[in-house]
């Protein structure tokens, strides 16, 4: 397309050349008064018109060139003075020339949308270089199963597609299929798109990478070609892995929604269920795909013979954590202080990619601060920032609001350190952070997969404890809205118990409440909402109330039988602002808070 365009330019610029180039040497330019004069005085021969070009001839044989304007009466003066007057005919331009010239911003025009359409990928069947996968070179940044931590189960599961990738005919020759494809599920930074990585870099096959919103375009048929071009690269290159990253963007469920889903991305979904289908187990071509939402997924795509295996790639456990933490500090020089399972046991619920960025954080406050190695403090000022929120140290409170704070940030701590099934206390801090005034964290001891009855009606009165401190301190009028985020959370854990859980005697272990699905998320619309009657709708109410009251009361008679402690930590709260489990555990047993905390760990 490129050269198209130059020999159009080209083209051009040779036939403005040409229609120069008839113009021959002329000795001498004169204005068109000289000419007039030159003519009155009689020394003009003869003059050539040509448009309004006028080439004259003196009578001594000299020649010259002037340009005449629109003079009515120059002709008369040539002849009245004897001038012989020669005009030529009007010149006419060639029809290809004209026809050229004319058309020329037009073609441009066309040149240009059609060489910008095959960089978009082609429009219908034109497809031009409609492939999009990313061709990954094993010499350049190869990663493996050492790369890869918290994810032994999933590790499990994809060693033999490694094994197959390697050496085929073993399983060929035993009549044994090695899965067509793996679907790796699980949230976002668990590291879904690194295992894929790894298989290719254990494997030492090509890896091809493209993510699902590749696929579909606007134009109808891209979608489909792209899917047919990115296989048939594949089998050039055979062994190799296909990873197709968030694959719901092509993969959703047909016919979801309102008007049957889009055209475009239905018909590339069903090019690729025909491709999964159409090569040969010898093929040795390997798909592997990756979502946050396996629940949108179309069921055509996940039947044997195109995605055989779901591969769950979850949250890391705290043996996790301590893995994934040892792969990315291993780039990081870190002191002798450093102590990885008291970090892993405080980041319950982070990521693989969560657990990098901690590092990172870590290394950037050393690095502010000139220091040789990232040493424990700066882990734990990391992780304050990523759970907590950054410190508004620009943010100026009152006294009486940054104490009234300090009563309701002790009151949740107190209550949540003297309940036994809670989780224990690890830091109160009064320094707002985020959207809040104050936090009170709590450090789970080991990971839960479920939760006791008990262990949420210690949740309930954790979270009443900030708004029951406010209220015994300065009454119930005073109370002010820094409670809000509580009640809303203590609403949905009672809700959840009586509706959903089946802790509650008085309706018992039913589920009145479902999760309906999204018709704008891949769900159907015709699922049925559920309904209760109205008797069973109260008493379900009821049942709310009475939870919540049941465990408010217990808050309060914690916080009324310990006042002094209450007092107490509101005043060490006030003069240093942030307290750990150490000095909690002074004010608790009553005695002088020390200020240096004791070391890390339990």
């Amino acid at each position: 397309m490129k050269r198209l365009i130059i020999w159009l330019i080209m083209g051009l610029v040779i036939i403005s050349f040409l229609g120069n180039a008839k113009k021959g040497p002329i000795n001498t330019e004169v204005s068109y008064a000289k000419f007039i004069d030159l003519v009155n005085d009689k020394v003009v021969k003869k003059v050539v018109v040509d448009d309004k070009t006028v080439v004259g001839e003196y009578y001594d044989g000299g020649k010259f060139i002037t340009y005449a304007p629109n003079d009515p009466h120059m002709v008369d003066d040539l002849l009245e003075n004897g001038v012989d007057v020669i005009a030529n005919p009007p010149k006419e331009s060639s029809l290809l020339g004209s026809i050229f010239i004319s058309w020329f911003p037009i073609l441009l025009l066309i040149g240009v949308w059609i060489w910008y359409m095959k960089r978009r990928g082609g429009i219908g069947g034109m497809t031009g270089n409609g492939n999009k996968a990313k061709k990954l070179e094993q010499s350049k940044g190869k990663v493996t199963f050492s790369d890869v931590a918290g994810v032994e189960e999933a590790l499990d599961e994809v060693s033999e597609m490694v094994d197959f990738l390697r050496n085929p005919p073993k399983y060929v020759r035993l009549g044994a299929k090695i899965p067509k494809g793996a679907l790796m599920v699980g949230p976002p930074g668990t590291g879904k798109t690194l295992l894929a990585r790894a298989i290719a870099g254990e494997a030492d096959v090509p890896f091809f990478s493209i993510s699902g919103s590749d696929f579909v375009e606007m134009f109808v048929g891209v979608g489909a070609s792209r899917v047919r071009d990115m296989f048939n690269e594949a089998r050039k290159s055979s062994p190799c892995i296909i990873f197709i990253d968030e694959i719901d963007a092509v993969g959703r469920q047909r016919g979801a929604g309102h008007g049957g889903g889009n055209d475009e991305r239905e018909q590339t979904l069903n090019q690729l269920l025909v491709e999964m289908d159409g090569f040969d187990d010898s093929d040795g071509i390997v798909i592997l795909g990756a979502t946050n939402r396996a629940d949108v997924l179309d069921k055509a795509l996940l039947r044997p013979g195109r995605f055989d295996r779901e591969i769950n790639v979850g949250l890391p456990d705290v043996k996790g954590r301590g893995q994934i933490l040892q792969v990315h500090m291993r780039k990081v020089p870190i002191s002798d202080d450093i102590k990885l399972e008291y970090i892993a046991q405080g980041t319950t619920g982070f990521s693989g990619a969560e657990l990098a960025n901690l590092i990172n954080e870590a290394a950037l406050f050393a690095a502010k601060e000139n220091k040789e190695n990232v040493c424990m403090a700066d882990l734990e000022r990391a992780k304050d920032k990523l759970i907590m929120g950054v410190e508004k140290k620009t943010m100026i409170m009152g006294e009486d609001e940054k104490r009234m704070t300090a009563y309701h940030e002790a009151g949740h701590a107190i209550v949540g350190r003297l309940t036994e099934t809670h989780d224990p206390v690890y830091k109160v801090s009064i320094m707002p952070r985020g959207r809040a005034l104050g936090v009170t964290m709590f450090l789970p001891e080991k990971d839960s997969y479920s939760a006791s009855k008990e262990k949420l009606e210690s949740q309930l009165q954790s979270l009443y404890g900030g708004r029951i401190a406010e209220e015994l301190i300065y009454g119930k009028d005073k109370v002010t809205t820094g409670a809000s985020n509580d009640i809303e959370r203590a609403t949905s854990i009672a809700r959840n118990m009586v509706k959903r859980w089946g802790l509650c005697d008085a309706v018992g272990p039913l589920c009145y409440e479902d999760e309906q699905g999204d018709p704008f998320m891949g769900r159907s619309m015709g699922q049925p909402a559920q309904t209760v009657s109205p008797e069973v709708s109260k008493l379900l109410d009821e049942e709310v109330i009475k939870l919540t009251t049941k465990n408010y009361d217990k808050a309060k008679k914690i916080l009324e039988d310990n006042m002094d402690i209450l007092h107490s930590m509101t005043e060490c709260l006030m003069k240093y602002e942030t307290i750990d489990k150490y000095q909690l555990d002074d004010l608790l047993e009553r005695r002088d808070v020390i200020r240096e905390p004791q070391g890390y760990g339990n």
